[in-house]
């Protein structure tokens, strides 16, 4: 796993955890810039999607420890916020319920939480890496459903789908199948308790209304007291579409007395 820092280390600490087999520049680059300006950014990339190691995607615990002891070590045990997209946002969660550091604001961006018992999750895990590691292995989709399937949402949803597709990056030949499968099966059958609630954590929850209205029942299972930011949009299109508008809102999260000030002041 690398870590890969920018901002002044004088800012509050803003943590940035990739989603699903994403590529962690592709996943934040555009807006990175624009969190510099008030934190100190630092963006994960994990075990096995990143080019400059030889690794492999372990499981969730074990990276969440490996998340764990980077913060510790380099931030004392303790930073204003993590930001996690789609997967991350499980990761969120599990350092909330584990309560081995400290975060004032755990942000989830639409995450969908899922979790299914073991077989569901491999044969989950059979039909994506059939669909998705081509396209993570050599950039292209070979599925021609997938294909089909994609052509039919950009016709209703314009530029969103390819720049959701940009976050995965670049065609990676050294991202192994074990790495993805470990990933997505992991996520699956890793349990998030339930009403997790530390005492010094703010849960926030990007909750993109077209994903659907199960989502909602998820957020308040999991979480004790979970502020949801309701937006009219697809699961993680305030990210990939509107980078400005995204990290407006994240800075008012993290940083509420700032927000105030520009309104106020």
């Amino acid at each position: 796993m690398k870590v890969y820092e920018s901002g002044s280390g004088e800012k509050p600490v803003l943590l940035l955890l990739p989603g699903t087999c994403c590529h962690w520049k592709e996943n934040f680059g555009q807006v990175i810039p624009l969190l510099e300006q008030n934190f100190r950014v630092a963006a994960v990339s994990y075990d096995g999607f990143d080019e400059s190691e030889e690794t492999e995607f372990p499981t969730m615990i074990e990276e969440t420890e490996k998340i764990e002891r980077y913060i510790r070590k380099h931030f004392g045990g303790h930073v204003c916020g993590i930001y996690g997209c789609s997967l991350g946002g499980s990761f969120v969660g599990l350092i909330a319920a584990r309560g081995n550091i400290r975060m004032d604001y755990g942000i989830l961006g639409g995450s969908d939480l899922d979790q299914s018992g073991r077989f569901a999750a491999r044969l989950k895990t059979k039909l994506i890496l059939r669909l998705v590691y081509p396209l993570i292995a050599t950039g292209e989709l070979r599925s021609g459903l997938l294909r089909n399937q994609l052509e039919k949402s950009r016709a209703e949803a314009g530029g969103y789908v390819d720049a959701f597709i940009k976050m995965f990056g670049a065609a990676r030949p050294y991202v192994t199948r074990r790495s993805v499968a470990n990933q997505f099966y992991s996520d699956l059958i890793t349990p998030l308790p339930s009403k997790i609630d530390p005492p010094w954590t703010e849960i926030h929850i990007l909750y993109a209304l077209k994903m659907g209205g199960k989502y909602r029942e998820r957020y308040l299972r999991h979480f004790a007291h979970p502020v949801l930011h309701e937006l009219n949009s697809r699961h993680e299109e305030l990210l990939v579409c509107h980078p400005e508008e995204w990290a407006e809102l994240i800075t008012s999260i993290c940083l509420p007395e700032r927000s105030e000030a520009q309104t106020y002041g």
